[in-house]
């Protein structure tokens, strides 16, 4: 980084120290620090995840004054989220000003970090932003505005403890330990409480022959090979690219519909009211507008078309869902409705399914969690069985319960990732849902935190007793001379 740069950087994080300083009020403390069952003080809320979600999250909570915190992440630092690893696009989707992590404030904007990183002119000439820059913005936001996060930690499972407590057992490099938290939120992002899913008719094939779009794949070794990817949407494309790019022979994507999507719902939505307000309308309302978002899912821009069109080894498969795979000698066999494809390897991007069994930090509470499915049952035409197994939160993002009173203790473990979209509209994975999801998830956990406390400020204020004045000239009695 040239000098000028590195002097611009240092600036603008001493302009966000003021910032912040500007708007600290109210600045007193709130909260007290319970006890686990080790004897040492429990954190007010562990966040599950330190990429862009848990950041945000994380700062939110801080500007409430809940320092006592702590974000975890499996992965090291700097390769938190999908941006290092398996996002496969070269920049990302959205515009480059939207803003989000930054909570609306301006020097934590990545326009400021751009600008201070390399010049105001490198702004003005930026398309879109690349997905290894926002990377850098993002460790730089959670180092600017001091965030604790421990990296190479697991979340393993989550288990209620003495005292309104929850017990989070995390694997270290180091071994085994367990934190204790009144509050635990899961920012995590794609996976969240399900997983990526391999559709029926692939699922008998070798395990080596079929990737998911999320998968480590050694694009290298597709060189000269035939490849598949089933799905349309722009992560299957982005892998197309990439196989492409490789040297892949041959590279077909299969799109289960007639035509396929082009239109992008995400920037329909993208205005205050919806973004704000979904979660306030009935659940009819919002099964309704979700359910034409997630079911249209998202288009992919021309660049990402583009970017597999310019190879005359790709052909688009438009209207051929695949009904039968089958290995055979000669490779692996799609079958679909406009005849048979055949592959070496295929690449599935067909979205993520909900498992909470699945998911080692919920298996102890899974069957209890209560799904869309349990609570609405739409119209005969409005019905979507994928997504009727979303997990029914909360207006707090909390997970709520399938049988009241069997694990009441699920109401302080907190959802934010892809898998709150039915309840919430865009939240856990979306960028331009940030300024007003996160505050909401924020409110929704210091309201908790208040109310589990409120004897204890109760008797705090029935025992307040500190003067503003001091009185000099004791006060006249009436019909008493000066």
């Amino acid at each position: 980084m040239a000098g000028g740069m590195s002097e611009a950087l240092t600036n603008l994080e001493e302009n966000v120290r003021a910032d912040l300083a500007r708007i600290a009020h109210p600045g007193a403390a709130w909260l007290e620090a319970k006890t686990g069952p080790d004897g040492k003080p429990a954190l007010d809320v562990l966040i599950v995840g330190a990429g862009q979600s848990g950041i945000a999250i994380g700062f939110g909570l801080m500007r409430s004054r809940v320092s006592n915190l702590l974000l975890l992440d499996k992965a090291e630092e700097g390769m938190e989220g999908p941006w290092l690893t398996y996002a496969r696009m070269p920049t990302l989707r959205s515009p480059k000003d939207y803003t989000g992590p930054d909570l609306d404030i301006p020097s934590l904007t990545y326009q400021s970090w751009h600008e201070a990183r390399f010049g105001k002119e490198g702004w003005q000439t930026l398309d879109l932003i690349t997905r290894g820059h926002w990377a850098e913005y993002l460790l730089w936001l959670r180092r600017t505005i001091g965030l604790p996060v421990r990296n190479n930690c697991e979340l393993l499972e989550i288990q209620p403890a003495a005292d309104g407590l929850l017990a989070a057992r995390v694997k270290r490099a180091d071994g085994i330990e367990t934190l204790y938290a009144r509050k635990i939120v899961l920012a995590t992002g794609q996976e969240g409480v399900g997983g990526w899913m391999i559709p029926e008719p692939l699922r008998d094939l070798p395990a080596s022959s079929v990737a998911t779009v999320a998968d480590d794949i050694d694009f290298d070794s597709l060189r000269g090979k035939r490849v598949a990817v089933i799905g349309a949407g722009a992560s299957a494309f982005d892998n197309a690219a990439t196989a492409l790019e490789a040297g892949a022979a041959d590279v077909h994507l299969l799109c289960r519909r007639a035509q396929i999507q082009v239109i992008q719902p995400y920037r329909w939505l993208t205005f205050r009211g919806f973004l704000r307000h979904l979660s306030d309308l009935d659940d009819a309302w919002r099964w309704r507008f979700m359910r034409n978002i997630l079911e249209m899912r998202e288009g992919f821009p021309q660049a990402t078309y583009d970017r597999c069109a310019r190879h005359a080894s790709f052909t688009l498969h438009e209207g051929a869902p695949v009904e039968v795979a089958r290995q055979t000698a000669g490779g692996i066999e799609l079958q679909t409705p406009r005849g048979a494809v055949t592959a070496d390897f295929v690449i599935c991007g067909t979205g993520i399914d909900m498992d909470f069994a699945g998911r080692g930090e919920l298996r102890g509470f899974a069957d209890n969690i209560a799904t869309w499915a349990d609570r609405y049952q739409p119209p005969e035409s409005e019905r979507n069985e994928r997504l009727g197994r979303f997990p029914y939160l909360a207006d707090d993002y909390a997970f709520t319960e399938r049988v009241a009173g069997a694990t009441p203790w699920i109401s302080d473990i907190h959802l934010f990732a892809i898998a709150s979209t039915m309840s919430f509209g865009p939240s856990g994975s979306s960028i331009n849902a940030m300024t007003t999801a996160v505050p909401k998830l924020v409110h929704g956990l210091t309201r908790g935190l208040f109310r589990a406390d409120v004897a204890r400020h109760w008797a705090s204020l029935r025992a307040y007793d500190v003067p503003q004045a001091v009185v000099t000239r004791p006060a006249r009695k009436m019909g008493e001379s000066r």
